[in-house]
């Protein structure tokens, strides 16, 4: 009779990858207390002043996004804050009409030069500057 031998293990690997998804700006995206925010440069708008602000920005506070002319994103934080993102100057903001991927960081994290959004129609993109959005008082 013939025992049962264990085969010879082979190397596994587990990888944990995860993806978030950033949905365009829309009233129903945004929580309540965004919801009366204008865009920036629309018709009748407030207008803004850009500031410098730190290269990376928590993906989780990200309320929803817009695309702006050229290669500027639009980032509505859950913070109230309001984050204008440059993208690469082959990239066109227009093909993020739809909202973007984002491959998910140990620090949870979007930051410039570092990551690449990825439209749903699969262009990536990497972030070359980052600035706050600051209404100016008239």
């Amino acid at each position: 009779m013939r025992r049962a031998q264990p085969e010879p293990a082979w190397q596994v690997r587990i990888e944990r990858r995860m993806t978030i998804r950033i949905s365009p700006r829309g009233r129903a995206t945004l929580p309540p207390d965004m919801r009366g925010i204008a865009m920036p440069g629309g018709p009748g708008a407030p207008r803004y002043e850009e500031r410098p602000m730190s290269k990376c920005v928590a993906a989780a506070g990200i309320a929803g996004v817009q695309p702006e002319r050229g290669n500027r994103l639009i980032f509505f934080m859950r913070d109230r804050r309001v984050v204008s993102a440059e993208l690469d100057h082959s990239c066109r903001a227009m093909d993020f009409y739809s909202g973007f991927y984002l491959a998910g960081n140990e620090d949870g994290k979007v930051c410039v030069k570092r990551d690449k959004l990825q439209s749903r129609s699969g262009t990536k993109c990497s972030l070359t500057r980052m600035r706050e959005l600051v209404r100016i008082r008239d």
